[in-house]
């Protein structure tokens, strides 16, 4: 299985088999799947998402929100409940642009995405159970 390091986005080759023993970036070593959400900037979403093979959840948020506030430690309880998906923060005041092209209308919003396509999204903040309940019928 392929996956995108979400700190350096150098592609990693990792056995389906070794997904659970905590495999490291070959080029930065850093973990390859984190518990807690990454931080990711600009257009560096596009190459995440393209380069894993992994289902990956974007938060769309931004500093000044009060719903993306209370939502984000929600959003960091259900990263550490699935361990087999990329948990991704876009921060839309950085990246304008990236939010612009994905169609961000209100934040917070998560999108799903899996192998570079957009396959679900939904807008509001949620608890991590509802966040679990909307990804699971995409899993």
């Amino acid at each position: 299985m392929q996956i995108a390091c979400a700190h350096c986005l150098t592609r990693n080759r990792v056995p389906d088999a070794r997904l659970a023993d905590g495999p490291q970036c070959g080029h930065c070593h850093r973990p390859l799947l984190p518990a807690a959400p990454v931080a990711v900037s600009g257009n560096d979403i596009v190459r995440l998402v393209s380069g894993t093979e992994l289902p990956v959840i974007a938060d769309f948020w931004a500093d000044w929100c009060g719903p993306c506030k209370v939502m984000a430690p929600q959003f960091a309880a259900a990263a550490a409940q699935l361990p087999h998906v990329r948990f991704a923060k876009v921060d839309t005041e950085a990246a304008r642009e990236t939010s612009a092209a994905y169609r961000i209308r209100s934040i917070p919003t998560i999108v799903l995405f899996r192998r570079g396509k957009e396959i679900a999204r939904q807008a509001g903040a949620m608890s991590a159970a509802d966040i679990l309940l909307w990804v699971r019928p995409y899993l």
